[in-house]
């Protein structure tokens, strides 16, 4: 054979190889998700399917133009009939407001606290939890507004501690979990009397589970740490703080994971002896948590590394460290078929936000696609048959 030959060979070879690897990885069906950016008051439909990502439509979620409304936390209802945005800002307070998803029409909103934050509707779909993350406030114990997501009338506004972020509830919709970014605690709220009925010290070396609502508030927690630019900046030699930003109970209820965004790792705890099960070593700045419908794989952003981690959720171990288009890494949502992973990155500056598509069979980024600044909230719509 000669050499002109040998080479067309080898040509060919590659020229196929990545026709196989787009085939194996390739979607069969349609995801649709939501992601809020909240620089520009905007929620974009973000459509991903055999032929990429791209922006399918967009909803202005803003009350005025002279006034940023800031999009933070989008909540999808069960049935997909409705989805909820909580907006940040107001005069004085922060919305949660109602959407039809199909028509994209408000249907209704209500004042809940001081910037409203993560949101999460209940999985009867008739209540929405919403914390008040106080961000431009005092140094004071924060609350989580419960929502009747029907009438949209606050019901119950619970105390709990000091920037209460990451508002999940467990499988069941028994428990309700959130992080004080201030307080290095998880607060556990029962739903039945909606009143907190636990709470775990988070800090490295004095984990402890405790009965009852937390004490560590105000300015006690601002003499622990500060803020470290919600999330950004790395701890200070010595300092052994959590700096807890999320809070994801496992599928099953017995584990409730905490992002500890200053200490960079992950902390397990036992639901039931509500004591300590171990330390994770996260990427840095771990900031978001998901988990994979199955249970097997616990998903992380890590803000300050421009990267997802996808762990085994039954061993502990990172099996991929995935880098993110753009730095700034925010949520994670997966989907209802665990095959892939939609990251929001705010992006910084003057660049637009991004949503990245991670394939979690090869745990590989797939695709991309920009939308509006500081791209924050997300969550998962559904998946369809892909249009042709």
């Amino acid at each position: 054979m000669s050499f002109g030959s040998r080479w067309r060979g080898v040509a060919l070879l590659i020229a196929c190889a990545p026709t196989v690897a787009v085939a194996q990885t390739a979607p069969t069906r349609d995801y649709l998700v939501l992601v809020a950016s909240e620089s520009v008051d905007r929620v974009a439909l973000v459509r991903f399917g055999a032929g990429g990502a791209r922006v399918e439509r967009e909803r202005y979620v803003g009350f005025t133009p002279t006034e940023v409304a800031g999009p933070h936390g989008v909540a999808v209802s069960p049935d997909k009939l409705h989805y909820y945005v909580s907006t940040a800002h107001g005069t004085p307070f922060g919305r949660l407001t109602k959407y039809n998803t199909a028509t994209n029409d408000a249907e209704g909103n209500v004042l809940l606290g001081d910037f409203p934050a993560t949101a999460q509707v209940s999985p009867d779909g008739f209540y929405v939890f919403v914390v008040n993350f106080n961000l431009h406030g005092d140094m004071v114990a924060s609350d989580v507004s419960v929502v009747s997501a029907t009438e949209m009338v606050e019901i119950a506004r619970i105390k709990t501690c000091t920037m209460p972020h990451g508002s999940r509830l467990n499988s069941d919709g028994t428990k309700h979990y959130s992080a004080c970014m201030m307080d290095e605690e998880l607060v556990e709220i029962d739903t039945r009397t909606l009143s907190v009925s636990r709470h775990f010290f988070l800090t490295t070396g004095k984990e402890m589970g405790m009965t009852g609502a937390p004490t560590v508030r105000g300015q006690t927690a601002r003499a622990m740490q500060d803020m470290g630019g919600h999330g950004m900046e790395p701890p200070k030699p010595g300092d052994v703080s959590c700096s807890p930003t999320w809070a994801q109970p496992s599928r099953d209820g017995t584990r409730v994971w905490v992002a500890c965004n200053k200490s960079s790792d992950i902390v397990e705890i036992d639901t039931k002896s509500w004591s300590l099960v171990r330390r994770l070593p996260a990427g840095p700045g771990v900031y978001n948590l998901a988990e994979s419908q199955d249970g097997t794989r616990l998903l992380a952003t890590n803000k300050r590394d421009a990267s997802l981690s996808v762990f085994d959720a039954k061993t502990g171990k990172e099996l991929a460290r995935i880098p993110t288009t753009r730095k700034v890494v925010h949520g994670v949502v997966v989907s209802d078929d665990d095959r892939y992973a939609f990251v929001s990155v705010e992006g910084i500056g003057s660049e637009p936000g991004t949503v990245d598509v991670i394939d979690l069979g090869v745990l590989k980024k797939v695709a991309s696609v920009d939308v509006g600044q500081q791209a924050g909230g997300i969550d998962f719509v559904r998946s369809e048959p892909a249009r042709r």
